[in-house]
């Protein structure tokens, strides 16, 4: 008796390999998708942390607000729902995202004005850790 192509059962352990290697890839996927749309406001971020460090290299003092530092007052960015200095006087910079599944997910950039410079931490902010780059989770 020839063997003429796969039988029934053969083909239901290929399906049931390839429905468990995509259980495992499509979050993975999704995950991915929603870091690298999350990048888009850590982009915005660099030029707004250009302009703040550029205020303090000129005044000594860390701007108020986004007309001072020199920062658009709006975003116009299908994942980037806001760029805000901080009023206090920190000239910290708040990203907010407006990503579909993230509910106004911030992440906030500290300057730290030292001898050698600004140095930035950004672990502040309410984004979860999986979304953000590898320097910024807390």
């Amino acid at each position: 008796m020839k063997h003429a192509g796969f039988t029934i059962i053969e083909l239901m352990i290929a399906v049931a390999i390839i429905g468990a290697l995509a259980a495992l890839a499509i979050p993975a996927y999704q995950n991915y998708i929603t870091r690298a749309r999350v990048s888009e406001g850590i982009l915005f971020a660099s030029d707004a942390k250009s302009n703040v460090a550029q205020y303090y290299l000129s005044t000594g003092s860390f701007p108020t607000s986004n007309s001072q530092a020199g920062v658009p007052a709006t975003i116009s960015s299908p994942m980037v729902a806001s760029i805000n200095v901080t009023g206090d006087g920190t000239g910290q910079v708040t990203v907010t995202t407006s990503i579909d599944g993230i509910s106004n997910g911030t992440i906030i950039f500290s300057p730290q004005a030292g001898p050698s410079g600004i140095t930035w931490t950004c672990t502040g902010g309410n984004l979860d850790g999986n979304y953000r780059p590898s320097n910024c989770r807390p």
